[in-house]
C-alpha cells in the first residue's frame, strides 16, 4: 500500500496541530507509523485518501456497533439539520432520550446529557463529591475515565501508550485527593477503605476495564465494590462510556448483574456524534441545578444532531437478536485468532467480553494494568503494521481495544484471519 497523501497531509498537519494530531493515540507513535487520513466509511470499511481500503475494527474507539455511516442513522441527522443544528434550548428530541436511556439502563431513574465521556466522569465526580460532602475518589490503575485533572492518575488509553504517569499541567493539590489502586484487587480496596473510607465520596470503576486493553472483572470484584459503598455511604460509578449498549442493551451492568449509583454513558448513545451522558438514583440526580446546588452545564449538551442519531441508533440496539449477533461474529474472529496463534506459533492472551476484545502478546493471563503492562508491545506494533498492509485496521496501540460491528459479516471475519497468519508469521520471524 502506498499512503503518499497521506504522508503530505500528515506534514502539513504538523504545522497546525501537536503532533499533527487532534488525540494523542491518532499519531501512531506507540506502533512506529504515521497516521493515514481518511476520506470516508462506509459499513466495517475505511478508504483513506489514497483509496486504500481497511477493514475497521475501531469504529471511532467504539460508537459505530452498526458500522459507518448507518443509513437510518445518516437519515436522521440529515433531517435533523435541515430544522437547525444548534439552539442552546429545550427539544423534544432530549425527553425522548433520556426516556430511552433511563429505560434501557437497570440502574437510572433520571439522566443529563453533556458532550463526551470526558465531561460524564467530571461531572458525576462533582455530583458525588457534592451528594457526600467528601473528598477523596478512589480509582483503579490502568482505568481511563478521560482527562480531567482528578483522574489522570495511573490511566490507561494514550497515557499508557506513551508511558506518561500522569501530565504536567495537574497540580499535585489537584489529585491529592484521588486514590488508584490494582484492578481486580479487593483486597487492597477493603484496605483503603476501612483507613479512609469515611472521606471516600465515590469508587469509579470501569466494570470491563477497555483502556489497558480489555481486562474482565473478577469474580466478585464488583460485587465487592458495591458492599463496600454501601458499608461506607460512597456512590459506587460505573463508566460505561465504552461499555454501555455495546455489551448489553442495559450495559455491563445488566450483563454482570452489578448496579451502581451513578453511570457515565458516552459513544454509541450518539450514534458516532460527539455526546456523552451520566445518571441515576433520582435523589442523587437531583442535586444537580437547576433543582440541587451542583453546578454543571453545557451549550450543547443534548443539541439536536446528537440526539437524533443517538435514537436512530438505540432503536436498532433494541432489536431482537441485535446483540446474539454481534457475540456471534465476535465469538468467531476470537476463535479464528487464538486457532492462528496457536499455529504461528507465539505467545499470545486472548481477552473477549461480548463485541469487546483484545490480543496481548504475553504467554500470561492480563487481569490487571501490571500484567498488561507485561505485553509485547515491539511485537504488538509489528503485527499492527503488518495487518496494516493486509487491508485490516486494528487499535494503533496494544492499550486498546477492537470492536466488533453488525456490519461485519463472515468474509471480513475470514479475510482478518487470513491477514492474521500472515502478519504473525512476520511477528515470529522478527521478534525474538
Amino acid at each position: 500500500m502506498k499512503w503518499t497523501r497521506s504522508q503530505q497531509l500528515y506534514e502539513e498537519a504538523c504545522k497546525w496541530m501537536p503532533g499533527g494530531v487532534n488525540s494523542p493515540v491518532r499519531s501512531g507513535k506507540s506502533v512506529g507509523f504515521t497516521p493515514f487520513f481518511v476520506k470516508e466509511a462506509r459499513d466495517c470499511r475505511l478508504m483513506d485518501e489514497d483509496g486504500n481500503v481497511y477493514i475497521d475494527y475501531v469504529g471511532s474507539w467504539g460508537p459505530l456497533i452498526m458500522g459507518h455511516a448507518h443509513p437510518r442513522v445518516v437519515e436522521a441527522v440529515r433531517k435533523s439539520a435541515e430544522k437547525g443544528t444548534s439552539y442552546g434550548i429545550p427539544t423534544e428530541s432530549e425527553v425522548r432520550m433520556a426516556a430511552r436511556v433511563v429505560e434501557m439502563v437497570p440502574s437510572m431513574e433520571m439522566v443529563r446529557m453533556v458532550s463526551s465521556g470526558t465531561e460524564a466522569t467530571m461531572s458525576a465526580i462533582r455530583l458525588a463529591r457534592g451528594y457526600t460532602g467528601r473528598r477523596k475518589i478512589l480509582k483503579f490503575n490502568g482505568c481511563y475515565h478521560g482527562h480531567g485533572d482528578c483522574l489522570l492518575v495511573q490511566s490507561g488509553s494514550g497515557l499508557a501508550t506513551l508511558g506518561i504517569p500522569g501530565s504536567p499541567g495537574v497540580p499535585e493539590e489537584i489529585v491529592h485527593h484521588t486514590l488508584s489502586v490494582p484492578y481486580n484487587d479487593l483486597q487492597q480496596v477493603q484496605e483503603v477503605m476501612r483507613e479512609v473510607g469515611e472521606d471516600v465520596a465515590a469508587i469509579i470503576v470501569e466494570p470491563v476495564a477497555a483502556n489497558m486493553g480489555v481486562v474482565l472483572p473478577a469474580e466478585g470484584f464488583l460485587g465487592g465494590l458495591r458492599k463496600l459503598c454501601d458499608e461506607f455511604g460512597s456512590l459506587l460509578i460505573f463508566d460505561e462510556v465504552i461499555t454501555g449498549f455495546r455489551l448489553a442493551p442495559g450495559g455491563a451492568q445488566e450483563l454482570l448483574g452489578v448496579l451502581p449509583d451513578l453511570t457515565c454513558l458516552g459513544k454509541i448513545i450518539g450514534g458516532g456524534l460527539p455526546v456523552g451522558a451520566y445518571g441515576g438514583r433520582a435523589e442523587v440526580m437531583e442535586r444537580m441545578a437547576p433543582v440541587g446546588n451542583v453546578y454543571q452545564a453545557g451549550t450543547l449538551s443534548g443539541n439536536p444532531l446528537a440526539m437524533s442519531a443517538g435514537l436512530a441508533a438505540l432503536e436498532i440496539l433494541s432489536q431482537k437478536g441485535v446483540y446474539e449477533e454481534l457475540e456471534e461474529k465476535a465469538a468467531y474472529l476470537e476463535g479464528g485468532l487464538k486457532a492462528v496463534a496457536g499455529r504461528a506459533p507465539i505467545a499470545m492472551t486472548l481477552n473477549r467480553v461480548g463485541s469487546l476484545g483484545c490480543g496481548f502478546f504475553t504467554p500470561d493471563p492480563v487481569v490487571d494494568f501490571a500484567s498488561a503492562q507485561k505485553a509485547d508491545t515491539e511485537a504488538y506494533a509489528l503485527f499492527f503494521r503488518e495487518m496494516l498492509k493486509e487491508g485490516v485496521y486494528f487499535a494503533p496501540s496494544q492499550f486498546e481495544s477492537f470492536f466488533v460491528s453488525l456490519a461485519h459479516e463472515k468474509d471480513h471475519l475470514d479475510a482478518t484471519l487470513e491477514a492474521a497468519s500472515k502478519a504473525l508469521k512476520v511477528v515470529c520471524e522478527k521478534v525474538s
